[in-house]
């Protein structure tokens, strides 16, 4: 009899209900319980942390940041119009990127530039330079374009001059004219260095200004008469369009931080 009547008691003590007003009580302690409020926590704005990104030195986070809201907003606008046509919406998207592309024409991507750049080491070709596929997109905006253009102008320095000169060889090469020119004008002012040598032009001022005067004016000629100036612009002008598309789609890799001393001590 009173292993039943314990029985009986322990059914109807689990069967009990709380009340509405228990229940929002308990719910208000769990809540409070596993989400209580911290008085030290502060909120960031983004403009803020943006800033201080860039002046940090993590500008492959504010690249990451800067693509990954671009590519939240056409994610949330293509779902909302699921029935919009998949042609016009690659279009508009299209268009939207032109006035980013038309601003590289406009930003001098050797602002930031300084001789300390090309006296660092080469970056790898494969693995840093040219990278993966996945290492490539579109700048979201102009203000990306900018940031990515002026910081892989800086890291890339000396990738870049090296394909300016194999742009300048391929192109010499197709124009024989000009590589002759070059090459005459290179052995005229040997000829000077020698004859200068020989018979002590530094003893004479006056004759030595007047023939360097002469061999500039003969240099000038020979450069213009066998399109060497040509062959200079050509190279210059690919260069210039691979460094700066290259610049723009290439995603910022993440550097070595420079080691700051007694930054956090108090």
């Amino acid at each position: 009899i009173y292993v039943a009547y314990a029985l009986i008691s322990c059914v109807n003590f689990c069967c009990i209900k709380l009340t509405p007003k228990e229940q929002k009580e308990e719910e208000k302690q769990t809540s409070d319980m596993v989400f209580s409020s911290n008085p030290l926590s502060l909120s960031v704005p983004d403009q803020a942390f943006d800033s201080w990104l860039r002046d940090s030195g993590y500008l492959e986070l504010l690249d990451h940041r800067s693509s990954t809201t671009a590519s939240a907003a056409p994610t949330t606008s293509s779902t909302s119009s699921s029935a919009a046509n998949t042609h016009f919406f690659i279009f508009s998207s299209i268009l939207t990127k032109i006035p980013t592309l038309l601003s590289l024409l406009t930003l001098n991507p050797f602002s930031k530039l300084t001789a300390d750049d090309f006296s660092r080491d080469t970056p790898p070709w494969t693995s840093s330079f040219i990278g993966a596929c996945g290492s490539y997109s579109v700048p979201s905006s102009a203000s990306q374009a900018r940031m990515r253009v002026h910081e892989n102008v800086k890291r890339y320095a000396r990738n870049y001059a090296s394909l300016f000169i194999l742009f300048f060889a391929c192109t010499l090469y197709q124009i024989p004219l000009a590589l002759f020119g070059l090459i005459l004008s290179l052995a005229l002012w040997d000829l000077f260095k020698f004859c200068s040598d020989k018979w002590g032009f530094d003893r004479y001022p006056t004759i030595r200004q007047v023939l360097i005067r002469i061999s500039q004016c003969a240099t000038a000629v020979i450069l213009i008469l066998l399109n060497v100036q040509m062959a200079l612009f050509c190279a210059l002008g690919v260069g210039y369009a691979v460094m700066i598309l290259h610049a723009a789609f290439r995603k910022l890799t993440p550097a070595k931080q420079p080691f700051r001393k007694n930054e956090n001590r108090r």
